[in-house]
């Protein structure tokens, strides 16, 4: 969405920017790679997606008075501890992604329609600080998508080895994979070697004092 006011163009460029690296962490996945766990805590791709579908409603639709109508049930009082981490198999990666871009959206048009300076209330803050100005809510939600964006990176490049930020900008000096090899292999010799040195607390070292 184009903004005349260059404070929110800025804003929703790099919001944008997080978004679709979000959603390309997806394409090309099967149904499993994309819901399985993949670190100790559950962290998966498709989890991700649902999150911050919710905290764009949330941040950028409920605090400024612009509820979406969006049902969101793994929000509601009562649901499931982090059930807005993972997708149930009757939640269809489709209805996720369809979710998260109407979210956009109706993020989008609570920036068009009010002045950065608009104070918000957040329902689910303790209520002697729930107030923020929408600017604060858009850098917090820029800030939380880049933050999960980069999680998906990483869980990307677990399954596949596919890395970048979009298609053709992986920000990477080589695709050798021999290159990345020897260079693994060097960072892993310069770590054993500072451990050995005592220079860092690593496994079985002390800190210097």
């Amino acid at each position: 969405m184009p903004y005349s006011d260059p404070a929110k163009a800025d804003l929703h460029r790099y919001l944008q920017e997080a978004r679709d690296a979000l959603l390309w962490k997806l394409e090309g996945l099967s149904e499993y790679d994309v819901r399985r766990p993949l670190t100790p805590t559950g962290t998966n791709l498709l989890g991700l997606v649902k999150h911050a579908a919710g905290v764009e409603l949330g941040y950028l639709g409920d605090t400024f008075g612009r509820p979406s109508g969006e049902p969101l049930p793994w929000l509601a009082e009562g649901a499931e501890v982090n059930a807005d981490m993972w997708a149930d198999a009757d939640e269809t990666r489709a209805g996720i992604v369809g979710l998260y871009r109407r979210a956009w959206a109706h993020a989008d048009a609570t920036v068009e329609a009010l002045p950065l300076d608009t104070t918000g209330t957040v329902p689910w803050w303790p209520a002697d600080r729930a107030g923020l100005t929408l600017h604060h809510a858009v850098v917090r939600v820029i800030a939380d998508t880049s933050r999960h964006a980069g999680h998906a990176d990483i869980l990307r490049e677990r399954l596949d080895g596919a890395t970048g930020e979009r298609p053709g900008a992986t920000s990477l000096p080589s695709d050798d994979p021999a290159w990345w090899a020897a260079y693994r292999d060097r960072l892993e010799r310069a770590a054993r070697e500072a451990a050995g040195n005592g220079t860092t607390d690593g496994p079985g070292t002390r800190a210097a004092p």
